[in-house]
């Protein structure tokens, strides 16, 4: 099976970037990643972004928006995805305290099939990342499965995250394989770096193999036990180390 590419949240240096976004970038390109996943531009602008990324010689595998700039800014969205050359826009992030009704959900998850539709109409597809709290039951149903059943899935595709799906209390093997062709991309994170907390990656790997919608994996690093850098390399190094970079 050829290997699936590996990009890197930027988030997980969101304390180099903001202040020195094409240094930050050119040292992910160093460490061996293949693309970035974007969560801002740090100190510089859309076309100072994609400027240093495509100088760093990395490819854009995604890009985290706000609900609010899907919302109101969405051609600017749209622009941004064009000139970085991606075709993945993802919804990181909703208020939970705004999902606690089954109509709420459905109501957001129609929300989100409008702005995939947008956006699917120039070429972008569209993905919400979870957290541990969608996997939680609201009226009988969990609150990402009233999200994904109110949008078609070619609008409206999951970035699962499997370490919140892991704190959420679903198996992320089980969960992959439940979702199947919806996820193109699949964020890889653990407790700390890849590899030293509770997430059963064997499990991952095989239920993506045996489906093989995945396009990128994305690695995400939120807290440490090294530097920032030390611990996105030390990921990646684990994930070699499993024959998966």
């Amino acid at each position: 099976m050829k290997k699936i590419p590996v990009s890197l949240q930027l988030w997980s240096l969101r304390d180099l970037f903001k202040t020195d976004f094409a240094g930050t970038v050119a040292e992910v390109a160093k460490i061996g990643y293949t693309g970035v996943e974007t969560a801002g531009y740090g100190n510089l602008d859309a076309a100072g972004a994609a400027k240093a990324i495509a100088d760093a010689g990395l490819k854009v595998s995604g890009m985290h928006v706000s609900i609010d700039a899907l919302r109101n800014t969405p051609n600017q969205v749209i622009g941004d995805a064009l000139r970085f050359g991606t075709t993945n826009v993802i919804c990181p992030w909703f208020p939970k305290e705004l999902l606690t009704t089954a109509a709420a959900c459905q109501a957001f998850g129609e929300e989100l099939n409008l702005i995939g539709a947008r956006l699917r109409a120039h070429g972008i597809q569209f993905h919400y990342h979870n957290h541990d709290f969608e996997l939680k039951v609201v009226d009988g149903r969990r609150i990402f499965d009233w999200i994904l059943d109110a949008s078609a899935p070619r609008n409206l595709l999951c970035q699962a995250d499997v370490y919140w799906v892991h704190t959420g209390g679903k198996n992320p093997g089980e969960f992959i394989r439940e979702q199947g062709r919806r996820i193109t991309l699949l964020h890889l994170k653990d407790e700390k770096e890849i590899g030293g907390g509770p997430v059963n990656f064997p499990e991952v790997f095989s239920a993506v193999e045996s489906i093989g919608a995945v396009e990128w994996y994305v690695v995400e690093v939120e807290k440490y036990n090294f530097g920032p850098l030390e611990s996105v390399r030390r990921s990646l190094e684990q994930l070699k180390a499993w024959g998966k970079a």
